[in-house]
């Protein structure tokens, strides 16, 4: 992948952000390799998403961000620049469920997903092997019913320690403090196991079983303190009939849920999910 920045913005829509924007690039011989653009009829709101090759501008990239501060004051704009070249830092929660962690290993070794893995943590310790396995540390912490506030102060410790940028919920079956959601607000990625708003908690596959459902689903979204309540990044889903045992969705269904967390990672990690309220603005 060529190296390159990412200039992501959103702002109250108005006559001229694409003309101010792209001529501020342009004035600094900035070479656009990508450009998305909506404008929300509800709420009035406009976003941004381009691309510029690197090696193209005729100024530090420092120098790029004192500048566009005024664009950006002018059109009342929250914004950030991504230098591509720096990979964020993940960490994974896991539990028992081992096909989302495996799958995400083998993306990030494979350099399918690009980011830093400085450590997996999970409150089973069955899992260990196979992440060291992979050169990546392993942290077992026990959530024991009666030590669970203990538990999240280590994990918080550890996110912190290893100066953790995005944390990936991969069916970590723990409802994470308040605290914790705060502190990455926007930054904790989960994978639910239906289609949500439908069958949210545990146990969805067996709640979908009982109403009979014909399609079952995965859900990635951002965390936030309502649970599975946060804005949606990516969701996809499986068809199932009155053949298929709860067995059956679940095989299915974790399927749908790898893929689904995969294709949530890459468009937060490349700066294409675009938190808007509750909802997001994905640019695939």
């Amino acid at each position: 992948m060529s190296h390159s920045y990412r200039l992501i913005l959103g702002c109250p829509d108005r006559v001229g952000i694409v003309a101010a924007v792209s001529r501020f690039i342009a004035e600094r011989d900035g070479w656009i390799v990508e450009a998305d653009q909506y404008s929300d009829p509800a709420s009035h709101h406009f976003f941004m998403r381009v691309v510029i090759r690197a090696e193209s501008l005729n100024c530090p990239l420092d120098q790029f961000r004192r500048d566009f501060v005024e664009v950006a004051a002018r059109y009342e704009m929250n914004w950030r620049l991504h230098d591509s070249a720096q990979r964020q830092r993940v960490a994974i929660l896991a539990s028992r469920e081992s096909h989302c962690l495996y799958d995400l290993l083998h993306r990030w070794k494979d350099g399918e997903l690009l980011f830093d893995l400085p450590c997996v943590i999970g409150n089973h310790d069955h899992l260990a092997e196979a992440v060291e396995w992979h050169g990546v540390p392993f942290y077992h912490v026990p959530m024991e019913p009666a030590r669970k506030q203990a538990g999240f102060d280590r994990i918080h410790l550890l996110l912190q320690q290893h100066r953790v940028d995005v944390v990936v919920l991969a069916r970590f079956m723990q409802i994470l403090p308040n605290v914790l959601c705060q502190h990455y607000a926007g930054q904790i990625i989960n994978i639910h196991h239906s289609f949500l708003p439908s069958f949210i908690g545990a146990k969805p596959y067996h709640q979908a079983a009982e109403r009979g459902v014909k399609l079952v689903g995965a859900t990635c979204h951002y965390v936030t303190e309502a649970l599975d309540a946060g804005p949606i990044i990516e969701q996809d889903v499986v068809r199932v009939s009155h053949h298929d045992t709860i067995e059956d969705m679940i095989r299915l269904g974790r399927d749908v849920e790898k893929q689904v967390l995969a294709r949530g990672l890459r468009y937060h990690l490349e700066d294409r999910a675009l938190i808007h309220g509750n909802k997001t603005v994905i640019f695939a």
